[in-house]
């Protein structure tokens, strides 16, 4: 899911990644050494407005009860931003201003939320799902290890763990690439339905969702 947010965002948003939120400096940077200036401060409202929703779904994690709420949140964010696509291209407005920014910010702060129940909530997951370098990395030694034939049944395992969020980041870029490019931003309804999806089967699985 952060895959494809992250790249629909990027194709479909004025190059604007949602969950590599450190990325947009770079972007900002280029845009201005080549004169593209316009609009580029924007980019770094992503940063403020991640640490914000993070440190709220901080927040909301030690209020509720339920741990997957922050989920059920961050679909309902996901889904927000697809209704205003949706309504924004039948209006048949360009993809461009205030109000793809606006969308573009709405799931800046979803992927926060998400960000934010990957750390909290480490064994939920196998690792961090929305910045694959760290993931990469220990897939890297765990390899060399494998290849050495020093590696252990828990690296072995590690090893797999991360395949998985490694290769599911990937499906997920490319799908948010083709689906963005011919739909635009409303192609982020599909993470915010798989999301709804997984916080209805976590609450099944787990009905006290505080364990």
């Amino acid at each position: 899911m952060a895959g494809f947010c992250d790249t629909s965002t990027f194709v479909s948003g004025d190059s604007i990644f949602s969950a590599h939120v450190t990325g947009n400096f770079i972007v900002f940077a280029a845009q201005l050494i080549v004169g593209k200036e316009e609009n580029a401060w924007i980019k770094l409202l992503t940063f403020p407005i991640f640490i914000i929703v993070v440190m709220t779904g901080g927040w909301i994690a030690k209020r509720s009860g339920n741990k997957y709420r922050v989920l059920l949140i961050e679909s309902m964010l996901l889904l927000l931003c697809g209704a205003i696509a949706l309504v924004n291209s039948t209006l048949s407005r360009p993809n461009a201003g205030p109000t793809v920014y606006c969308m573009v910010m709405i799931v800046v702060a979803a992927m926060g939320l998400q960000n934010a129940f990957g750390k909290l909530y480490a064994k939920e997951t196998h690792g961090p799902t929305t910045m694959m370098t760290g993931n990469v990395t220990q897939a890297a030694l765990d390899l060399g290890s494998l290849i050495g034939r020093s590696a252990g049944t828990e690296q072995k395992l590690n090893l797999r763990k991360q395949l998985y969020l490694i290769g599911g980041f990937l499906l997920g870029c490319l799908m948010g690439a083709v689906i963005s490019k011919f739909v635009g931003l409303i192609s982020i309804a599909v993470p915010a339905v798989t999301m709804m999806i997984y916080y209805r089967t976590a609450q099944q699985n787990h009905p006290a969702g505080n364990k």
